[in-house]
């Protein structure tokens, strides 16, 4: 029952009933990628969508399946034996807004004082 309204209400957390009912009724399972993401092709072939595994990240589409739900290639990484590129990277999730982001030296949040700049304020005083 909890997995029932989980998917009518919580669509960003992997599917809704409404794309499962609109999976089964015109979905091909084309494969699955190494995070456990199904990806589907409409019987016509002209939409491709994924199912994630857990929550919804756009970013945790691999290199080769990008492509392919994308229409940038029309043939599977599964079929082609895609290897990635060497300057292709795995996937890391998007931290932005957590503890963890990311938060370069001279950010107001990063850890420690920020250095003294020639550019920063002085405070006008009159003599």
């Amino acid at each position: 029952m909890k997995q029932f309204f989980a998917e009518l209400f919580i669509w960003w957390h992997k599917q809704t009933l409404g794309t499962r009912v609109w999976t089964r009724l015109h979905g091909l399972h084309v494969g699955t990628d190494e995070a456990g993401n199904r990806y589907y092709r409409s019987r016509k072939g002209d939409r491709r969508w994924v199912i994630f595994n857990g929550p919804v990240e756009a970013s945790a589409i691999p290199p080769g399946w990008h492509g392919w739900i994308h229409h940038r290639v029309d043939s599977l990484p599964t079929e082609e034996q895609y290897a990635p590129k060497f300057w292709e990277k795995p996937h890391q999730a998007n931290l932005t807004g957590t503890v963890r982001a990311y938060r370069p030296q001279g950010s107001l949040f990063a850890r420690g004082e920020r250095p003294k700049v020639s550019a920063d304020y002085d405070a006008w005083s009159p003599e």
